[in-house]
């Protein structure tokens, strides 16, 4: 275990550490709610675009006006299921997958934040969680210049695996295999570690306050 003397850390204060700690959280629930508010915002795009071609239909069917628009609604939403379903299986094939591809790099991937939306919804939807057992800070390099970690692994003889994210998307970030001597162990959850990454670093006072001895 590193024994060497930490820095003396600047004291914050009550209202700073209020202030942190609220900024922290509100980015942190920021990037949880803004890609489920684009998927929100693109669905109802999506529904106002099909209904345009749905309502005709139920005029020529004869429905009644006080059925119109449940039976516009539930043609609608078929409509959509069926739409997402046949882009799903497409997506899946070969060919598929090589135009998703290219129309993501072209039209997609030079969009602001795209990037970030896209892998924080897919970790949103995932059935696999990040496997992180302990919350570190590392310094791989023996420079005295410390990195947000994560333990995703531990090694034979004193090693262990850790992966440190890259800020303001989680998702992307480095692997390290790393002796315990360049760990520093910190008593916080992942969750809240996470939040400090997503922040750009905000409330990292947290992470150097409660390193274990």
């Amino acid at each position: 275990m590193n024994t060497r003397k930490r820095a003396p850390q600047p004291r914050v204060g009550f209202w700073g550490g209020l202030r942190q700690s609220v900024v922290t959280t509100m980015l942190g629930g920021f990037a949880v709610v803004l890609p489920l508010a684009l998927l929100i915002v693109v669905t109802r795009l999506i529904f106002q675009f099909v209904m345009g071609f749905v309502s005709p239909l139920t005029n020529l069917l004869g429905f009644s006006n006080s059925s119109h628009k449940l039976w516009i609604n539930l043609l609608v939403l078929a409509a959509i299921l069926v739409l997402f379903f046949l882009i799903g299986l497409v997506v899946r094939t070969r060919v598929g997958k090589v135009l998703l591809g290219q129309f993501e790099n072209r039209w997609l991937k030079p969009l602001p934040l795209y990037g970030v939306l896209r892998d924080t919804v897919r970790h949103l939807f995932s059935k696999d969680k990040m496997p992180f057992s302990r919350v570190v800070l590392v310094d791989p390099f023996g420079t005295n210049v410390w990195m947000t970690g994560f333990i995703t692994d531990n090694l034979p003889d004193g090693y262990h695996t850790v992966f440190v994210p890259t800020a303001p998307n989680p998702t992307n970030g480095f692997i390290f295999h790393v002796n315990q001597e360049r760990l520093r162990f910190v008593n916080i959850g992942s969750e809240e570690a996470l939040r400090s990454v997503i922040g750009l670093g905000i409330g990292s006072a947290r992470l150097f306050d409660q390193i274990e001895e």
